[in-house]
């Protein structure tokens, strides 16, 4: 996985240059919100629809959205009995959740597992998000959020789901292909056209977001136990699940890699907008995306072998 990983962290590189250097004078951070508006609500839907589309679909997404759902849950527990014992402020606290619950399962686990095990694990990835980890985060997330942030926001619930495209999308591509409608070569083409840029732009896009102020050297005794919970224990649980529900082989080495991505980005969104400390939850960023490079090679390795995949 390491060769894999070397282009993926050199773009991301790139996009982390380009926060430091700001050529033309252009924000990383505008850049950043142009991108990920551009790749949520046209690009994604469309690679979202055409890998839905033509997936395999049933049981088994089921099956990855009950370890999806399951690992989030965990992962908020730990780090709030965690963030307790060591009596954190509550915008720290719900930042610090945040950082351990929500993975980037899209904009770096989509890549990590096309480039690994291939275009069919695309599906992996988007059924664990559409399906699992999008629905948690805008409603248990975005719940934990009101509850520890410093600004009181009628809680979106059911409703901010329905004004997230991909999962439009997600849903769209399961009723075709549920319903057996083949898709049309026109539109196959074209859709595959728009999201064929997706992964060069996720992954620029992270580099983007990755901070360096001190806030990340002064946290690190509140950021690494969440980085611990984040890419060691929940890929582990996750191990376990996939075993109890029945998932083997390349399938369950795709749901637990997925498990083990670091925090995802959005996240920065929610704690702006509900008071969290959004330095922390940007901290806690930088650092599990970078040990990241280090822990999914492992699991990669370690689920490649039997003691682990017949434990």
């Amino acid at each position: 996985m390491l060769e894999i990983l070397v282009p993926m962290a050199v773009v991301i590189a790139c996009g982390v240059g380009w926060r430091a250097l700001r050529p033309a004078g252009v924000d990383a951070d505008q850049i950043r919100l142009v991108l990920t508006q551009v790749v949520w609500n046209l690009m994604l839907p469309a690679l979202v629809l055409t890998v839905l589309w033509k997936a395999s679909l049933g049981t088994t997404t089921l099956r990855i959205s009950f370890v999806a759902v399951s690992v989030t849950l965990l992962g908020l527990v730990t780090s709030w009995l965690l963030c307790r014992a060591c009596r954190r402020h509550r915008e720290i606290t719900g930042a610090l959740m945040l950082a351990a619950a929500f993975p980037n399962v899209t904009y770096l686990g989509l890549p990590v597992l096309e480039k690994t095990l291939g275009p069919w694990a695309r599906s992996v990835a988007i059924q664990y998000d559409m399906f699992g980890a999008t629905p948690m985060l805008l409603i248990v997330g975005v719940a934990v959020a009101r509850h520890f942030g410093t600004r009181e926001k009628e809680s979106a619930g059911f409703r901010e789901l329905l004004r997230v495209p991909p999962l439009w999308a997600a849903l769209l591509g399961a009723l075709l292909n549920i319903a057996d409608v083949p898709p049309p070569k026109v539109i196959h083409d074209t859709l595959t056209l728009i999201g064929s840029s997706v992964i060069p732009l996720m992954l620029f896009s992270v580099g983007l977001g990755l901070r360096w102020e001190n806030t990340l050297w002064h946290s690190l005794s509140a950021i690494l136990p969440v980085a611990g919970i984040r890419l060691l224990l929940m890929p582990l649980v996750a191990v376990g699940l996939t075993h109890v529900v029945g998932l083997g082989g390349d399938l369950q080495i795709a749901v637990v890699l997925e498990a083990a991505m670091p925090t995802m980005l959005i996240g920065m969104v929610i704690c702006d907008r509900y008071g969290l400390n959004s330095n922390i939850f940007a901290a806690a960023v930088t650092l599990s995306t970078l040990l990241s490079l280090v822990t999914l090679p492992l699991w990669f390795e370690l689920l490649n072998r039997p003691s682990l995949v017949g434990l």
